[in-house]
């Protein structure tokens, strides 16, 4: 497989303006940097939000729609999180969409008691990989990374690990931002891949503030990206080659 750029954008979600953040992400992509992928904050249309009126018909998801323009224009694939509604419940559902429009979904699957998203949201039931360019991504949204057990990373009869990169995508506030900091380079030391998160900055609806720290951590605990709390998009490639050699160098996964 390929080498594999990844844009990860963090910014300032308007809170529960859709258009305006349709706006701001759609002028942002006419200049910006090529990639493969492309990583957006968690409810990339609204912010977190509990308000399920601003929730989209999976049927005709507007931010869906958005999204899929998006991919097929700049020939990329884009995964964030749409707030939907889906068979008489509410969702915050990961969307993968890739270039051609085909699209995988990852429905979160903790959900964030101390926020209040259990009382409207119901929780995925399935781990979600995805095969993209020759990678094994594994979707992840926000509150999902402090539960190890949910992705924990294995090999095959053949030595093949289930998946190379864990993406998370979240609206992580800044008074536990050193947990985030912490918890993913966990992920990736003890999943012997690549980790990408990908945060948001401003203050939303609740006076709740975000740093940011959107970063990607390679297997063996380094920064490809440090965290960082600017606005903007950051791209990092993820070597295979550096990510076969370390495996190889330290076969921690088949004593999983």
């Amino acid at each position: 497989m390929e080498d594999l750029s990844i844009g990860i954008l963090q910014f300032d979600q308007v809170w529960q303006q859709k258009k305006a953040n349709y706006e701001y992400i759609v002028a942002l992509l006419e200049t910006a940097p090529q990639m493969d992928l492309l990583l957006l904050p968690e409810m990339f249309q609204t912010g977190f939000s509990m308000n399920v009126c601003f929730a989209d018909d999976w049927q005709a998801s507007e931010g869906l729609h958005l999204l899929k323009e998006l991919a097929e224009r700049h020939q990329l694939a884009i995964y964030t999180s749409i707030m939907v509604h889906d068979g008489g419940k509410y969702f915050n559902r990961g969307v993968f969409v890739y270039p051609e429009g085909q699209v995988k979904t990852y429905d979160k699957r903790k959900a964030f008691g101390l926020g209040g998203e259990d009382q409207f949201f119901s929780s995925g039931k399935n781990e979600v990989i995805v095969s993209y360019l020759g990678w094994n991504l594994n979707l992840q949204i926000c509150y999902d990374l402090r539960f190890p057990e949910l992705i924990r990373n294995r090999v095959n009869a053949a030595g093949v690990a289930a998946y190379d990169i864990l993406l998370n995508i979240a609206n992580w506030p800044q008074k536990r931002i050193a947990h985030w900091d912490i918890l993913v380079k966990a992920r990736a030391i003890e999943n012997q891949c690549y980790v990408i998160g990908c945060n948001r900055v401003g203050i939303d609806g609740n006076d709740l503030i975000y740093n940011g720290h959107s970063q990607a951590v390679d297997l063996l605990g380094n920064y490809l990206l440090a965290p960082h709390e600017q606005h903007g998009i950051n791209v990092v490639v993820c070597s295979s080659s550096q990510l076969h050699d370390g495996r190889k160098l330290l076969p921690f996964l088949k004593d999983a």
